[in-house]
């Protein structure tokens, strides 16, 4: 086991764990960040809606926010980490190579797993013909022929949101969408087309989507497919410890709940970005590790205090305290 002492060890190295990183070393304290390298963006061409930062690859953005990690005093590493536990002193976690770390406080920054439909070709598209969120892909699709994929009650809403960016939605009831009378007044009044039956395939040339297939063989010509996933927080890490994943009040998956900076009904364990908020972007899981990196130094600031308060470390250890 490495026998460096860390404060704070930290699963997951995406924008909330990095964020959370850099915040914790700042504040000059020994912080170790362990890294899959499977980020849930990792498809996608460029980050959008990040302040100075539009368009960077999310591999340029991981590098970057790295490299600012590392410059603080950080540590970074590689690997997978497979199980946690308590100890005496805080937490050790283990990784699939056998190699462990332990830290006083924890905090887990997995992020989540978008679960797709089995249609053919959606996969290979997902990510670049294939998008779900307006705000970070609809400025790039905007104008062009956007289809909606029915996976759930939410693409009614998606069909609509995506409307903003372009006057050509076609609303693919997949089979799994049946609209209410009030939204089917809200699409006609959008203007937005319906397309009943099941979807066979979504369609590409050269790797560039072109359209999609029914499953009674009928083909619609589109430029970009929104897609509604079925989000599930990687939360293994954190059920292990006694933490039970929650189901999102909009139906859209499951998630670890947190109070707003971050912590956990674990005590000494902390969430933040998608694995705790399913909706966070990019920006978001940034500010939420942020908020966590802190709220774990003010937690152990408390408990250094109390020690010394116990130890009889302070300011009146050696001098008799004034009283007016």
């Amino acid at each position: 086991m490495d026998t460096t002492r860390y404060d704070v060890v930290i699963v997951g190295g995406g924008a909330a764990g990095l964020s959370a990183a850099t915040t914790l070393a700042r504040a000059l304290r020994p912080v170790l960040v362990i890294d899959s390298g499977t980020p849930r963006n990792a498809p996608a061409a460029g980050v959008h809606g990040y302040l100075s930062r539009d368009g960077m690859s999310p591999g340029e953005l991981l590098s970057v926010g790295r490299s600012e990690v590392h410059s603080y005093g950080g540590t970074v590493i590689d690997g997978e980490a497979v199980s946690a536990r308590r100890t005496s002193d805080g937490f050790e976690v283990t990784l699939g190579d056998g190699r462990r770390f332990s830290g006083r406080r924890l905090l887990v920054t997995t992020g989540l797993t978008d679960g797709l439909p089995a249609i053919d070709g959606l996969r290979e598209q997902w990510g670049k013909g294939a998008v779900h969120c307006p705000y970070c892909h609809g400025w790039e699709i905007r104008g062009q022929r956007i289809g909606v994929l029915g996976t759930g009650p939410l693409s009614v809403h998606q069909a609509l949101l995506f409307r903003q960016w372009s006057p050509e939605i076609t609303l693919f009831l997949n089979d799994t969408v049946e609209p209410t009378d009030e939204e089917w007044e809200k699409l006609a009044a959008r203007s937005v087309t319906v397309v009943d039956g099941a979807v066979a395939s979504i369609d590409a040339v050269d790797g560039v989507l072109t359209g999609l297939t029914l499953r009674q063989g009928t083909s619609f010509d589109v430029q970009a497919l929104a897609v509604g996933t079925r989000m599930e927080a990687r939360s293994a890490l954190l059920e292990s410890l006694g933490l039970e994943s929650q189901v999102h009040p909009s139906g859209v998956g499951r998630f670890i709940e947190t109070d707003a900076m971050g912590a956990t009904a674990v005590p000494g364990v902390y969430a933040a970005g998608n694995v705790s908020n399913l909706m966070a972007q990019v920006i978001t899981a940034a500010a939420e590790g942020v908020m966590a990196g802190a709220r774990i130094n003010a937690d152990l600031i408390e408990e250094e205090t109390r020690w010394a308060v116990e130890g009889h470390f302070g300011p009146f250890s050696t001098v008799e305290r004034q009283t007016a």
